[in-house]
């Protein structure tokens, strides 16, 4: 048992890196289509764009990319610059491709409480893509992740205090259904990441 040969840990590449930033992007932005197709949001910082697209002018991809602004000062500190430079691109390209995807994809019939469903689950595994090569979407997280560090606070509560808010808010904004159907597609979302997405569980 003890001359059993452990596998070596293969590094991603930097083209393997950029492919699955984009393709990790097109995921998560096909899913915010979904959602916003449905007249759903979700939370953390997309749930946040989400509201201000359906109360102003702002599409949810400049929103988005806007809200994301303040926090890369928090990754370079905490994460390095490799990971905020991955994480400017994801950011970016989220914002591009929902404007894009609807000039090739439009759903004439769509059930809105399957798209929201189906849509958490489409951006769940985008997430784990753009995780496994070391880059997010920024946003809350990195606040949470900052102040935990900082002050001792948690990022789980942070980050529920949040989603909470994004709800409380949502209120006034979409219907009881839209909302159920959005907070059940954000808690499919975050099992998806949950399962997938635990230290030490994959070599790279």
């Amino acid at each position: 048992m003890d001359n059993v040969v452990q596998p070596s840990r293969i590094p991603h590449s930097r083209i393997e890196d950029a492919l699955a930033i984009v393709m990790g992007t097109l995921m998560v932005s096909f899913g915010v289509i979904m959602l916003k197709q449905a007249g759903a949001l979700t939370g953390s910082t997309a749930g946040i764009a989400f509201l201000i697209s359906y109360i102003s002018p702002l599409s949810f991809g400049s929103a988005f990319f806007l809200i994301n602004l303040p926090f890369y000062w928090l990754a370079v500190r905490r994460m390095g610059w490799e990971f905020t430079l991955k994480t400017f691109c994801a950011v970016g390209l989220v914002s591009l491709f929902t404007h894009l995807h609807p000039l090739f994809v439009h759903f004439s019939n769509l059930d809105p409480f399957y798209a929201t469903l189906f849509g958490n689950v489409i951006m769940g595994i985008g997430f784990i893509v753009l995780f496994r090569h070391k880059a997010s979407l920024g946003g809350i997280n990195i606040l949470a992740l900052w102040l935990q560090d900082r002050f001792g606070i948690r990022a789980g509560k942070l980050q529920m205090a949040v989603d909470t808010c994004v709800v409380l808010a949502s209120l006034f904004v979409v219907s009881m259904p839209i909302l159920l159907a959005s907070i059940a597609g954000a808690v499919i979302l975050n099992l998806i990441i949950a399962m997938n997405h635990r230290p030490g569980r994959y070599m790279v």
